[in-house]
């Protein structure tokens, strides 16, 4: 197809993403992030049923449970990386030499996105490795962790960063600005769900379901309510390719 991009379109923007030094600083970041995020919520589970308050009790939970609400704050260490392969360029001014040597504005979109998600992707199963090695002797007793399904809980864990990658990256060539970006991103995968579920009304519930954080959680606690996780994945997946479309418009109707 015309809009697929060409490997030397990929690479270059390969180059630009991983030759930046911050990309490697929000990368250690979100592995910082992870292991505290982790560590404290597995202390939680410990302390809840080991104190002398029956009720708090949460009894043996999985590890892939403590890893997707790891998730909740580090994701926003990720999305970083999303969104400043096309922020950051409109930032300096380097997207017109961008679309001078790649003049096809959806292969550049395109191409951006294969990378934002393989990195993001990677950087996913690097952050629930690592979320899983502090949790697991912090949970002790109170942990469950068979291995082939703490390697599902990774993995879909390194899913859904990637598609939550693409998200931020078509916002950004949406709106253009990383703040701007940062601040709809936190409402939509947070805020708005949020307020949405907080008066508990049926078909407020079912509203919010259709959000991307909250579909991206179904999935990857591998839930069946309300709907099974690969509805939740497809979603979330509609959120991204949403983006990028809206992303590319904006590209083809705006002077970069």
């Amino acid at each position: 197809m015309r809009t697929l991009p060409r490997p030397g379109v990929v690479a270059a923007e390969w180059t630009k993403l991983t030759s930046v030094r911050s990309s490697w600083w929000t990368a250690l970041a979100g592995l910082l992030v992870m292991a505290a995020s982790a560590g404290q919520l597995a202390i939680y589970v410990a302390n809840a049923n080991t104190n002398d308050d029956p009720t708090d009790d949460r009894g043996v939970v999985t590890l892939g449970s403590v890893l997707v609400d790891s998730v909740e704050l580090t994701q926003y260490a990720v999305l970083a990386l999303g969104l400043l392969a096309i922020t950051a360029e409109f930032t300096s001014g380097t997207i017109r030499t961008t679309l001078q040597c790649t003049p096809s504005r959806g292969r550049v979109l395109l191409a951006k996105a294969v990378v934002a998600a393989a990195v993001t992707f990677a950087l996913g199963l690097l952050l629930g490795g690592v979320g899983a090695l502090v949790a697991r002797p912090v949970l002790g007793e109170w942990g469950s962790a068979p291995a082939a399904g703490t390697i599902g809980d990774i993995v879909r864990v390194a899913v859904y960063l990637a598609l939550i990658g693409v998200l931020a990256l078509g916002l950004g060539a949406l709106l253009r600005s990383a703040v701007l970006t940062v601040v709809v991103l936190l409402a939509t995968l947070m805020i708005v769900p949020l307020s949405l579920q907080e008066p508990d009304i049926e078909v407020l519930n079912r509203i919010a379901d259709v959000f991307p954080g909250v579909a991206g959680r179904h999935f990857m606690l591998g839930d069946t309510d309300p709907y099974p996780s690969l509805v939740g994945l497809l979603l979330l997946a509609g959120w991204a390719a949403a983006a990028l479309v809206l992303g590319r418009v904006a590209l083809r109707r705006r002077d970069a």
